[in-house]
């Protein structure tokens, strides 16, 4: 038989992928901060934390004394400790950040676990009109994290939302190193679903990534999940609220964070699937009709020549056999 034609990206989405995909690399930092100086923007820098002091105080020293010292680019940098029983407050300030506690923020309405809840109540506690976020458990942090996401936004006005693309390698306790193996959820669950249900954002290479900025009169309109639904739901909503176009995305390199166990994982899931769920539910896209599924899946890897991201697009097939008793040729069977 001959073989399928292979599927390409809906045309949005190329373009898309053309246009609102950078590397941190096209926007010197000294750029960025005439920028910023030009237009009067103010950026936040928030790092979620729950027993995280292992890392975390390399995050912020790196980015105080690169991005507040060297270069005045962030003008708030934050930790939220989200109720840690190790050190993870007191080695964030010693680094140097301003430490926040998840409880004592907006105190008459108790607190729930969650990174989302976390994320929400930052708003309060910080004043940037630029809020960026950034996981507490990366490792040989690379500044480029920050200033290659805050990059659309102090630059391009149209632009509400950047998230950060890069490559995600699996580290075993063992020492192996698997290039690609991380980011299991995100291949598993979170790329299919939006691929399946918003096509339009195929194109995002990491879209549960906990790198992120956008502009905090968008993040004051967006409703936030508590858990690890967090970074589905706030994609998915800045889709419906301002359109693929304001959302953007930046290459920072490579990503070295600790991973968590297959039952950690399960949770995760579980709760990324019930916060697609949720809006699919909202906006009446529940059922599986032709118009409200797009059956292809989007996938990416780095080019070794290029060092880019290339974009690998694969038909999604749901054919289904009716019961076999329904069949004529069954009962006549030898």
């Amino acid at each position: 038989m001959p073989a399928e034609p292979t599927p390409e990206l809906l045309p949005p989405v190329a373009s898309w992928l053309r246009r609102r995909s950078w590397s941190a690399a096209d926007r010197p930092v000294r750029t960025l901060l005439q920028a910023k100086e030009r237009t009067g923007q103010t950026v936040s820098v928030v790092l979620p934390a729950l027993d995280e002091e292992a890392t975390v105080g390399d995050i912020v020293r790196t980015v105080r004394r690169e991005l507040m010292e060297r270069l005045p680019l962030v003008d708030e940098l934050v930790v939220v400790d989200s109720g840690s029983t190790d050190a993870t407050a007191a080695v964030a300030a010693e680094a140097g950040a301003r430490v926040e506690h998840r409880d004592a923020v907006l105190p008459r309405l108790p607190a729930v676990p969650g990174k989302g809840e976390v994320l929400w109540r930052s708003l309060l506690v910080t004043r940037g009109s630029i809020v960026c976020f950034v996981d507490a458990d990366l490792r040989e942090f690379d500044p480029a994290f920050v200033s290659g996401i805050l990059g659309p936004l102090l630059t391009e006005p149209d632009i509400q939302l950047v998230k950060a693309m890069y490559d995600r390698p699996l580290e075993t306790d063992s020492g192996a190193v698997v290039p690609a193996g991380g980011g299991r959820v995100t291949e598993l669950v979170a790329r299919p679903l939006l691929n399946l249900h918003w096509p339009e954002l195929a194109g995002f290479v990491q879209p549960l990534g906990g790198e992120y900025a956008a502009r905090r009169s968008l993040l004051e309109r967006l409703p936030f999940p508590t858990g690890y639904g967090v970074e589905l739901g706030l994609l998915v909503d800045a889709l419906e609220l301002v359109g693929l176009d304001a959302l953007a995305q930046v290459d920072v390199g490579v990503r070295h964070h600790r991973h968590q166990d297959g039952q950690a994982l399960g949770r995760m899931a579980a709760t990324i699937y019930r916060t697609a769920l949720e809006r699919l539910d909202r906006t009446h896209r529940l059922k599986a009709s032709a118009d409200l599924v797009h059956p292809l899946l989007t996938q990416f890897t780095r080019d070794p020549e290029t060092r880019g991201f290339t974009a690998h697009t694969h038909p999604v097939t749901a054919l289904e056999r009716p019961p076999m008793h329904t069949v004529p040729e069954y009962a006549t069977r030898r």
